[in-house]
């Protein structure tokens, strides 16, 4: 009897035991799938374009990586945005286009001439900012007209001194990207109303190289994205702009579409190949990605963010993608 009761004592044991081990691992398991926040996926997205652009989507890409998809490899270039559309525009083209303006005609006719299906994705606001080297406390601020005729072939103003006669006798220096950037094109033809650029400017492909060129000469004058400037506002001064009402400066709050830098505000994008995105889960997984998260990090890259609205819009045009 008494070995009888031992042993129902050893078998009930060792099943309470088992019973815990399966509980522990069924909490494990739910656990690890918790932690994954959805299915694991691998692969390449491959993006190029703006050199705006970069920065943002290169901080997206590398926090994607790091805490989304470690298995994902995002590589991100800045070709510009024209030569990005090149590659985007091609037979196994890139995912994604970063554009700093708008996608123009031709390319559009491309995209139908190749079959290449896309989806114009808005990330956020930028402001073309103005600057000018640290130690100049003379031009602080300009009108639009200025501007225009500064930077223009047939504006009358070459000297500092044509502004003010106060200023100094010495040739103004120009310096902005080349035509293979977005802001390029969109200083030559929203701000330049398509009026040549000065034949003595100097253009070049890399913003850094710009950077350091507008840093290292006095009586420079050059344009680029607002997060440029941001970055190295201990090598630059950005020029106020007077639009009529005064001089305004670009910051993020004065950034905006319908506020008072909005003769200079243009949103930027991505652009994705929608048939990419249907065959690559990663491609789709990275564009929702890119939505949910792009306004939450605009501001320490620069930009403006989108008003919700918008941001919503997106969302639910790329659930709708990802269901068909």
């Amino acid at each position: 009897m008494f070995n009888r009761v031992k042993f129902v004592a050893l078998v009930t044991t060792i099943l309470v035991f088992a019973g815990l081990l399966t509980a522990c691992q069924s909490n494990d398991d739910n656990a690890s799938a918790e932690s994954n926040n959805g299915e694991q996926l691998d692969g390449r997205v491959v993006v190029d374009g703006s050199g705006t652009v970069y920065p943002l989507m290169s901080r997206l890409a590398e926090n994607y990586m790091v805490n989304d998809q470690s298995n994902v490899s995002v590589e991100v270039g800045r070709s510009g945005t024209s030569a990005g559309f090149e590659k985007f525009l091609a037979e196994d083209g890139t995912d994604f286009n970063d554009a700093s303006r708008k996608i123009k005609e031709e390319e559009i006719n491309k995209a139908e001439e190749l079959g290449i299906n896309y989806k114009e994705i808005k990330l956020a606001l930028d402001g073309l900012t103005i600057v000018a080297h640290p130690e100049n406390d003379w031009a602080t601020e300009l009108t639009e007209e200025q501007v225009i005729d500064i930077f223009t072939a047939q504006g009358d103003i070459e000297n500092w001194s044509d502004i003010n006669s106060d200023w100094p006798n010495e040739p103004i220096n120009l310096y902005g990207p080349n035509e293979n950037h977005g802001t390029y094109e969109f200083f030559y033809e929203s701000i330049l109303n398509e009026q040549d650029l000065a034949e003595d400017a100097d253009l070049q492909q890399e913003y850094s190289t710009l950077v350091q060129l507008v840093s290292q000469d006095k009586h420079s004058l050059g344009f680029f994205g607002f997060g440029y400037y941001d970055n190295n506002q201990d090598k630059l001064n950005a020029v106020s702009i007077n639009f009529g009402d005064g001089p305004v400066a670009p910051s993020l709050d004065t950034i905006d579409e319908s506020g008072p830098y909005q003769n200079f505000t243009r949103p930027v994008f991505t652009y994705l190949n929608t048939d990419h995105a249907q065959e690559k889960a990663q491609v789709l997984d990275f564009a929702q990605y890119v939505v949910d998260e792009s306004s939450n990090i605009a501001g320490e890259t620069g930009f403006a963010p989108l008003p919700e609205e918008e941001i919503d819009q997106l969302r639910q045009d790329l659930e709708q993608l990802g269901s068909e």
